[in-house]
């Protein structure tokens, strides 16, 4: 890693934090991933002997600690104090996009909807689900890694996110292109409204195609900024 060869604390923090996937890396950690693959789910385009260099480095610096599993096998990474202190830049970072570079965030060569549907994962609102297995079904085109259909299943409050189906029954079925799903996870638009302007098709019973917009609220994150 390079320096700047300045004093100044900003070039000394920028040294550590400005290297090429760390704040997305620590975004990750914010939204609560802590293993290497719920990691590299959150960072798809990176690659896993990357991912390892850059976990070494946040430990080495004091970010981020290892923590062994009981049985040995495998490890868990989480913050140290250091790292939670971050919180508020990762942050500042998201909330000055949103405001100044917004228009980037729908930009065709980021329209990766296994990312995407990744963050929706974490981001159900299991408690509005019925108490009853729950499965929808997307159809999403447009995606940049050509993967086009993914299955939410809420069942007894957890979520799992499929890209091969199942095997359970689907509840409902949502087919619109994955720039519309990012505006409504964004907040920039709604259920109702890609549904009307024929962005949208839901196939469902209508008391489920109803709760759809509860149960996918919107980024969490994007919410907290917006706050």
């Amino acid at each position: 890693m390079g320096t700047y060869g300045q004093f100044c604390p900003v070039a000394v923090g920028s040294e550590i934090l400005t290297e090429r996937w760390t704040p997305v890396l620590l975004r990750e950690f914010l939204a609560g991933s802590r293993r290497f693959n719920e990691l590299r789910r959150g960072v798809p385009l990176m690659s896993p002997s990357l991912l390892s260099k850059r976990l070494k480095t946040l430990e080495r610096q004091g970010i981020v600690e290892r923590i062994p599993s009981a049985d040995g096998r495998g490890a868990e990474y989480r913050l140290t104090e250091a790292g939670v202190e971050l919180a508020p830049v990762v942050e500042g970072i998201g909330r000055w996009a949103l405001r100044w570079a917004r228009s980037e965030s729908n930009a065709p060569e980021r329209s990766d909807a296994s990312l995407l549907f990744w963050d929706i994962r974490r981001g159900v609102a299991v408690d509005a689900a019925p108490e009853r297995r729950l499965v929808l079904h997307f159809r999403v085109q447009g995606s940049i890694d050509g993967k086009s259909r993914f299955w939410l299943v809420i069942d007894r409050g957890e979520v799992d996110l499929c890209m091969i189906d199942p095997g359970f029954e689907v509840d409902v079925t949502a087919e619109l292109h994955v720039s519309t799903l990012v505006d409504i996870w964004l907040g920039d638009r709604s259920f109702g409204d890609a549904m009307r302007q024929g962005d949208m098709t839901v196939d469902g019973p209508s008391s489920l195609v109803r709760l759809l917009p509860r149960l996918l609220p919107g980024s969490p994150m994007v919410a907290s900024l917006r706050n």
